[in-house]
């Protein structure tokens, strides 16, 4: 393919060609792997455990359920899925494999380690049959995707009929002068913050940048509702700081 002819996507702020990205995706969290759960904390002021247990309300996880947690990196929404469904089963599915050695290392991994899979994946190209889960959950991972349609579409086909999606992903503030006081808060604290506790301020520069380049609560919806999904709603967190999007496979 000629260089004219190059697909391109964002990489933050950056354009970098579409087979570039996902090399790209993994070396950020290859680097800040062993610092994840401190940097969900200082990218959310430690309010995504809140939003993650919100998410859980919402789902409303039930025995004799299969759940998929795409980007699940470290276990988080697994293993609250778990506890609330003690005879349910749940697959982590992560790109990147340092992630997933993390999350084994966790006590709840050993606990759960009956009912938990781990696996190295690709969300646009899962390596699941059609129709094998009853859930598909994703948390602050799919504005990390290089195609997100393709990665809804593959939730769509794996889900059974009857499935369910739900995304956590940051999101847009509906007020200008909150977002902007917000962007300021992001731009100059997150990456210094990353350079203090992970001595790698670029990675942390990326993910403030991956989300401002995402899209907004109802354009977000329309993508779900084009990959087949029915049902589609969302709710906002801490004001549009981050947003649930829910969407059913009928």
């Amino acid at each position: 393919m000629s260089t004219s002819e190059t697909k391109t996507t964002h990489f933050g702020f950056k354009t970098v060609a579409e087979d570039d990205k996902a090399g790209m995706v993994h070396g950020v969290f290859t680097n800040v792997a062993s610092k994840y759960d401190i940097m969900n904390d200082v990218m959310s002021a430690g309010i995504h455990r809140v939003w993650k247990d919100a998410m859980m309300d919402w789902l409303a996880p039930r025995n004799g359920q299969r759940l998929l947690d795409v980007a699940g990196g470290t276990g988080d929404i697994s293993f609250r899925f778990l506890d609330r469904a003690p005879e349910a089963s749940a697959v982590v599915l992560d790109m990147t494999e340092q992630m997933l050695v993390e999350g084994r290392k966790r006590a709840d991994a050993t606990n759960k380690a009956d009912r938990l899979d781990w696996v190295v994946g690709d969300a646009m190209a899962l390596p699941f049959e059609d129709n094998s889960f009853d859930r598909y959950t994703i948390s602050f991972g799919i504005r990390n995707v290089t195609r997100i349609p393709d990665a809804l579409r593959e939730a769509y086909r794996v889900l059974r009929p009857g499935g369910r999606l739900m995304v956590l992903e940051f999101s847009q503030l509906p007020n200008d002068g909150m977002q902007k006081l917000y962007d300021l808060y992001s731009f100059n604290v997150i990456p210094r913050m990353g350079k203090l506790i992970a001595n790698d301020a670029d990675s942390y520069q990326y993910l403030v940048e991956s989300i401002r380049k995402f899209p907004d609560q109802e354009t977000f919806a329309q993508m779900i509702r084009q990959a087949g999904f029915e049902n589609v709603k969302y709710r906002n967190l801490s004001m549009g700081i981050a947003a649930l999007h829910s969407g059913w496979k009928i």
